[in-house]
Parts: C-alpha cells; sequence; structure tokens
C-alpha cells in the first residue's frame, strides 16, 4: 500500500499551524509519522476532540476527552496513555489538528 503525502502546514514541532485545515487523511498522515495506527478507539478520541474545538474554538482538555470516552466507552482514566503512549498533547493534539498548546494541563 502506498500514500500520497499530503502538503500540510506545520510548524517546526509538527503541529498544524491552521486547525481548520485538518481533515481525517491529514490525521492519518500525521499519525504515521508518530508509528500510530489509528483504531476505532483512536478516531472516537479524535473526532471527540475536533467537535469540542469546533464548538469552542479551543483543545478540550484530556479530562474531558477521558470523561467522554469513559460515558461512550466504559474506558478507564488511563485510556489517553494506551492510545497515545507519548502523550495528550504530544500525539493525540497533534494527530487531531490542534495547535501546540501553550501551557497544558493533562487532567
Amino acid at each position: 500500500m502506498t500514500t500520497a503525502t499530503l502538503h500540510m502546514n506545520l510548524d517546526e514541532e509538527g503541529y498544524l499551524i491552521e486547525p481548520g485545515e485538518w481533515t481525517e487523511d491529514a490525521a492519518q498522515e500525521l499519525a504515521q509519522r508518530e508509528n500510530i495506527d489509528l483504531t476505532p478507539e483512536h478516531w472516537d478520541a479524535i473526532r471527540f476532540m475536533r467537535e469540542f474545538y469546533d464548538e469552542h474554538q479551543v483543545a478540550p482538555d484530556a479530562r474531558f476527552v477521558i470523561k467522554y470516552l469513559n460515558e461512550t466507552s466504559g474506558a478507564d482514566r488511563n485510556v489517553l496513555f494506551r492510545l497515545f503512549p507519548y502523550g495528550y498533547v504530544k500525539q493525540a493534539c497533534k494527530i487531531a489538528g490542534m495547535k501546540r498548546p501553550r501551557a497544558w494541563s493533562t487532567g
């Protein structure tokens, strides 16, 4: 399987500069760069993050994502660390097309 590389405007750390340019294809490529194979559980988290961003114009705090996953699938509080082993900000926010938060609580 070959995949075409998308043109994405990324900052020096690999985050999308403009979250509005995010697509699911972009998420696939960003995940590939992080060595993550996106599963349905990853997509649940990512789509929740995108919906939250669209509504509030800010990335959701990790605790909101954990609460959502717990309520919808019974996931425990460590779910984000299993899905995104290098961290919520480093991987989940990047793959979901969020700008890199300057200061962040991981909830």
